[in-house]
């Protein structure tokens, strides 16, 4: 998909310097996955411990 999108150019040689990503594309598209990862990151975080009825599971022991 083709989108414009109007970036600061320090913002951008910032983030080219600190990842190695001097294409553009490739670094607008890492950003994005870096920050879809953290949101899912947080929104499990956020769910832990909100189902105290949950029963225990049963692991496997270690041989």
């Amino acid at each position: 998909m083709r989108t414009t999108l109007i970036l600061r150019d320090a913002t951008l040689e910032r983030a080219a310097t600190l990842t190695g990503i001097r294409e553009k594309t490739a670094l607008v598209q890492a950003g994005l996955e870096a920050l879809i990862e953290k949101k899912a990151r947080e929104r499990l975080i956020a769910l832990g411990g909100k189902m105290p009825k949950l029963r225990k599971i049963r692991r496997r022991r270690h041989m």
